[in-house]
């Protein structure tokens, strides 16, 4: 193999580069041939900016909020992961809630860096770290047992649906996942908030508030964002033909929003079932109404019988003829 001109040599530090945002490593240019003087030549000229221990950022050394992930996993050497809220950030399923990035490291590595958070862990299986936006991180089912201990219920469910929403992982393979990690405290608080005793799936929030006001309301858990007679809502009990809508304003504060909001309370009214609809501020502020209210409406339900099952009575049967036909 000849020898590599400058040039060469040159393109083969920027391809690198490209793939690790914009940075590469003491080692990594030792390794494609870069002597100590060679390396602190480039530094002079400004050609290689220092942004940690043996980190270079090349061309410039403004770093986006991945480069400044990456820039801490690579100081923290070759086996480094980004994880706990570090990794919750990357994810997009929480937030990283003080300045200190969070970096995950073998057991037997010693690495203190200022700014970084260093977690030693005995093992790191491969189904334990991916690769997100070209950074080594933790996997979401991971990140989360990370969370569990320190994210309170409301916190930690919002963590589980935000995971969900993002298609990393759904509650039932959380749940099965949940089985081959070896048992400590963090991984039975996310189990037991994956009870199907208490845990669903909801889209937001205000949807979380509402769920315990109905259990205490007698009702069970409902399915959650199914589609009833062409129309995607936010609870629903078949047994009752109850459906209940919780308005918030993000997604309901439009006219035409609105006049949806109406014509799918008419055609849910239409085949014979029950709509309800709370505003934010009931499910937020008056509980107590949400709940008075849901029971009234329950105890009616079941007094008056089965739920209107089958095609909506605006449809007619099938082999009978509309009314307005004649004979």
């Amino acid at each position: 193999m000849g020898r590599q001109t400058p040039q060469r040599t040159g393109s083969r530090v920027w391809a690198l580069a490209q793939g690790q945002h914009g940075l590469v490593t003491r080692v990594q240019l030792v390794q494609l041939g870069f002597s100590r003087q060679a390396i602190e030549h480039r530094i002079a000229k400004r050609r290689l900016h220092p942004v940690r221990r043996g980190v270079y950022a090349l061309g410039r050394p403004q770093l986006s909020r991945y480069g400044r992930w990456m820039a801490a996993i690579m100081s923290c050497g070759p086996r480094a992961v980004l994880s706990h809220a570090s990794a919750a950030a990357l994810w997009e399923i929480g937030n990283e809630c003080t300045g200190e990035i969070e970096v995950s490291v073998p057991a037997g590595v010693d690495r203190r860096r200022p700014g970084i958070r260093v977690h030693r862990r005995t093992s790191l299986e491969a189904r334990d770290v991916a690769l997100h936006h070209a950074i080594p991180v933790t996997s979401p089912v991971l990140t989360l047992v990370d969370l569990a201990t320190r994210l309170g219920p409301e916190q930690l469910e919002a963590a589980i649906n935000a995971a969900d929403k993002r298609d990393l992982v759904d509650p039932e393979g959380l749940r099965s996942a949940l089985e081959e990690i070896p048992r400590r405290p963090s991984v039975a608080r996310l189990g037991t908030t994956l009870d199907r005793r208490t845990f669903t799936l909801t889209d937001s929030q205000l949807e979380r508030r509402f769920l315990p006001i109905a259990r205490r309301a007698g009702l069970p858990l409902p399915r959650t964002g199914q589609r009833v007679k062409g129309f995607r809502v936010d609870f629903y009990w078949p047994e009752l033909g109850l459906v209940v809508e919780t308005d918030g304003l993000r997604y309901h504060r439009t006219p035409a929003q609105q006049a949806r909001d109406r014509l799918r309370d008419q055609t849910h009214s239409a085949a014979g079932l029950t709509p309800l609809r709370f505003t934010r501020a009931q499910v937020r502020f008056e509980p107590g109404h949400v709940e008075a209210t849901l029971a009234a409406v329950v105890r009616r339900l079941r007094a008056s019988g089965p739920a209107v099952q089958g095609p909506s009575p605006l449809a007619p049967r099938h082999g009978s003829r509309p009314p307005w036909t004649g004979s």
